[in-house]
């Protein structure tokens, strides 16, 4: 037997499940990669396969990372290395800033950590299917880079 109770949590589950959806229904791909002891090594060079099966898809790729207060710059140098499923290779040298001039820290934070979504691409389409490889380094001048809890990637179906 149903009770009044029941039917509310059941009223509410079926209103709330579209709205919660809809929320990441953009959302074709995410994942990060954490660093032991907030410290990115500049050997550890993250690589994230990503399966596309859509070509017809405008997209948008952005990295997220994830800093602390440890962290001793107000920018991040990057380079990327993307390979496609038929080998072609293209190689970028990205400069992103995390704080302005006086230190205070762009994206959204609490406490310690502060999280930046940082802008790779937008609206591009992938010309072909199969699995991609994006690879990060940080390209700052110090071996083990301090204060960087993790790096992402994040492909968004492009807002039009």
């Amino acid at each position: 037997m149903i009770t009044g109770t029941d039917k509310l949590q059941i009223i509410l589950a079926c209103v709330l499940m579209p709205v919660l959806y809809s929320c990441n229904s953009n959302l074709l791909y995410t994942d990060s990669m954490e660093f032991d002891n907030s410290s990115w090594s500049l050997s550890n060079i993250p690589d994230f396969s990503i399966n596309i099966s859509d070509t017809i898809t405008s997209t948008d790729i952005n990295f997220t990372i994830r800093t602390g207060s440890g962290y001793p710059f107000r920018n991040i140098y990057l380079f990327v290395t993307v390979i496609s499923p038929d080998k072609k290779i293209v190689n970028d040298t990205l400069e992103y800033n995390l704080a302005d001039e006086r230190g205070n820290w762009y994206g959204k934070g609490v406490g310690d950590i502060h999280e930046l979504d940082l802008p790779y691409k937008k609206n591009i389409f992938f010309p072909a299917k199969g699995v991609y490889h994006f690879k990060m380094q940080h390209g700052m001048r110090v071996g083990d880079l301090k204060g960087v809890y993790d790096i992402g990637v994040k492909i968004n179906k492009s807002g039009r």
